[in-house]
């Protein structure tokens, strides 16, 4: 799976969850993949499909991406883990962090 896949599979998961979801441009995306909207306003989503750690990198783009878009929260979820790095600046920036395991419950929740 590709990154643009990973991207549309959470799209589809999100949806599931009853969020409205923007697929934001595959290219100048501004550091959103997805923007969600639902009951607690909107949320920029920044997807990672890495086969090692996402780095505050990551997080640093969805927080950037937050004004841009207009969006109340931000949220970078991945296939992975999270370096600790990035775990102390989401926690300093409010960032929503779903790393693999909380992806696995996600998707099963989608489909309950």
């Amino acid at each position: 799976m590709e990154g643009y896949e990973f991207e549309g599979f959470l799209k589809s998961v999100f949806e599931r969850l009853g969020y409205s979801v923007i697929h934001t441009p595959l290219s100048g995306d501004q550091g959103a993949d997805l923007i969600l909207s639902g009951n607690k306003g909107r949320i920029a989503v920044q997807a990672k499909r890495y086969s090692s750690k996402v780095s505050n990198k990551a997080v640093q783009e969805v927080v950037a991406s937050k004004a841009l878009y207009k969006c109340t929260e931000g949220l970078v979820v991945t296939n992975n883990y999270f370096t600790n790095s990035a775990i102390e600046l989401a926690e300093a920036n409010g960032i929503g962090l779903i790393d693999r395991e909380k992806l696995k419950k996600m998707i099963i929740k989608s489909y309950s």
